[in-house]
C-alpha cells in the first residue's frame, strides 16, 4: 500500500483507540458503539488494543483536532507502553496528523488509514491490491504536506539554468500521480475483462444476485451455505474483501450466479467507494440483490441506513432498492423477541436463517426463486417431436408443470416463463409461438 504504519515483527504491534464525542455532531452511532467498532477494526488486522477512551470536546481544535488538556493525558499513557499506534476513530487532516504525531511522540492515524490498511491486509486478487492501492494513493495525495529536509533540488548543466528546481514534496506528488494513472490504466483493463463476463453472462440469460450487508453480517457464512464455496468467513470485520462468484442451480433447475462482495461499513471512506466502483458494480448490474443483516445486532436499523446509502451512493435507485431487494435477517439463533417484533415491522416480507447452522438456506433460496418468478407467464404448448432444441430451451430456461405426449408423439407442456423468457422464445423460436397459450 505504500504506508509505513505498522510494526511487522511477530510481535503485535500495541495500539491506542480513541473516539472523539463531538458535542455539536450528530454522530452516525453512540460515541461507546462506535468505540466498539474502531477496537474490532484494530483487532482485524492482529493489532494489540491496551487502552481505548472516549474524549468528550465542543468542537475539533484546528491544529491538532483534540484539546491540549486531552494531548497530554494521552501522550502521558502512551508513555507507559513505549509510544504505541495511535488510533483517532475520525477523519483527520493532514495538519491536525502531523501535529499530533509531534505532540504525542507516536505514530497516528485516522479511520480512514486504518480502514485502508485493513483493505490492504485482506486484498488476494491482482485487481483488489490495484484498487487498494488506488485508494491509499489518493489518500496519501492529500498528505504530502510533511517537512523535508531537502526542500530543493539543483539543478545541473546540460542547458538547464542554474537555480533552484523541483522541490521534492513536488517531485513526490508527481511520482504518486504517475502511478495513480498506472494503476488507473490497469483497471481499466481488469474493468473491460469483468464487462465481458457480465455480457456473457447475460447473453447466456443467467441471473446474478449480490449479496451486500455491513461487514461481520455474515454474508460470506451465508454464500458457503448457498454455494458449498468455502469461502473465509471468521467473525471479525471485513474478513473477506475480494467479490466471489459460483454458479448455482435452483430448485426448478434455473441457473443463477451468486456474487459475495465486501462488506459496507459506517463512514466508508470516499476513496475506497471511488477505488471499488469496479468490483461493486456486480452490485450495480445484479438482478437482484440479498442484503444481509446481522439481525441480532443492537444496531441493525442505523447498519441497514448505512447500507442502504453505500448502494444510492454506487448509483442504484430508491425504486430498485424496493423492487429487486430482499431483506435476510441472519443470526436469528440469537436474535430476542424485542427486537424481533421491531423487525418483523420494519421488514415484514423478510427471511430469516442462521448461516453457521446452515438453518433457513432453503428459505433464501426459495425466495430468490419466487421473487425471479414474479410476473411469469403460464403457457400452454405443443411440440412436435422434432422440437428437441425448444423441448430442451424451455426445461432450462422455464419452470415446467406439467408434461404428456399424445398418440402422434407430440408434447403437451405446460411451462412458467417470465416475460423476458417468454419474448426470448418467441423471437427464437417463431414456428412455434403459435402454440403459446
Amino acid at each position: 500500500m505504500g504506508t509505513d504504519y505498522f510494526d511487522h515483527s511477530e510481535t503485535p504491534q500495541q495500539a491506542l483507540v480513541i473516539q472523539p464525542h463531538i458535542r455539536s455532531w450528530r454522530l452516525p452511532r453512540e460515541a461507546d458503539v462506535m468505540l466498539d467498532e474502531a477496537v474490532g477494526l484494530a483487532e482485524a488486522i492482529s493489532l494489540d488494543v491496551v487502552y481505548g477512551d472516549i474524549v468528550s470536546l465542543s468542537a475539533p481544535q484546528a491544529s491538532t483536532f483534540l484539546r491540549a488538556g486531552q494531548c497530554e493525558r494521552i501522550s502521558e499513557i502512551a508513555e507507559d507502553y513505549d509510544h504505541p499506534l495511535v488510533i483517532v476513530n475520525a477523519s483527520l487532516s493532514p495538519v491536525q496528523q502531523r501535529n499530533l504525531e509531534n505532540k504525542l511522540s507516536c505514530k497516528v492515524i485516522d479511520r480512514t488509514a486504518l480502514i485502508l490498511e485493513i483493505f490492504g491486509a485482506r486484498a488476494q486478487t491482482h485487481a483488489g491490491r490495484l484498487q487498494v492501492e488506488l485508494a491509499a494513493m489518493m489518500f496519501q495525495r492529500s498528505r504530502l504536506v510533511r517537512s523535508w529536509t531537502h526542500l530543493e533540488r539543483q539543478r545541473g548543466g546540460g542547458g538547464f539554468l542554474g537555480g533552484p528546481g523541483e522541490r521534492q514534496i513536488e517531485l513526490d506528488r508527481r511520482m504518486l500521480m504517475d502511478r495513480v494513472v498506472r494503476i488507473k490504466a490497469e483497471l481499466k483493463e481488469v474493468e473491460r475483462t469483468r464487462h465481458l463476463q457480465r455480457r456473457n453472462r447475460s447473453r447466456g440469460e443467467t441471473p446474478t444476485i449480490a449479496l451486500v450487508g455491513y461487514t461481520n453480517a455474515g454474508k460470506s457464512t451465508l454464500f458457503n451455505a448457498l454455494t458449498g464455496a468455502g469461502v473465509l468467513s471468521k467473525d471479525m470485520l471485513f474478513a473477506t474483501l475480494d467479490p466471489t462468484m459460483r454458479h448455482v442451480s435452483l430448485p426448478s433447475g434455473r441457473p443463477i450466479v451468486l456474487a459475495d462482495t465486501v462488506g459496507f461499513i459506517s463512514q466508508l471512506p470516499t476513496e475506497l467507494i471511488e477505488a471499488f466502483k469496479s468490483t461493486l458494480e456486480e452490485v450495480v448490474e445484479a438482478d437482484l440483490l440479498l442484503h444481509v443483516h446481522d439481525s441480532a445486532s443492537p444496531m441493525l436499523f442505523e447498519e441497514a441506513d448505512d447500507v442502504r446509502q453505500v448502494l444510492l451512493d454506487l448509483g442504484l435507485s430508491e425504486d430498485r432498492l424496493d423492487s429487486d431487494l430482499i431483506h435476510v435477517m441472519n443470526k436469528q439463533d440469537k436474535l430476542d423477541e424485542e427486537l424481533a417484533e421491531a423487525i418483523a415491522h420494519h421488514y415484514p416480507h423478510a427471511v430469516y436463517s442462521s448461516a453457521i447452522s446452515e438453518n433457513g438456506a432453503d428459505k433464501v433460496i426459495e425466495a430468490i426463486e419466487e421473487r425471479l418468478s414474479q410476473g411469469a407467464v403460464i403457457c400452454q404448448l405443443t411440440l412436435p417431436p422434432q422440437a428437441g432444441q425448444a423441448r430442451a430451451w424451455l426445461h432450462q430456461r422455464g419452470e415446467v408443470l406439467r408434461s404428456s405426449f399424445d398418440d402422434a408423439g407430440q408434447e403437451l407442456m405446460e411451462v412458467s416463463l417470465t416475460q423476458a423468457d417468454h419474448a426470448r422464445f418467441t423471437k427464437q423460436f417463431p414456428e412455434l409461438a403459435g402454440s403459446l397459450g
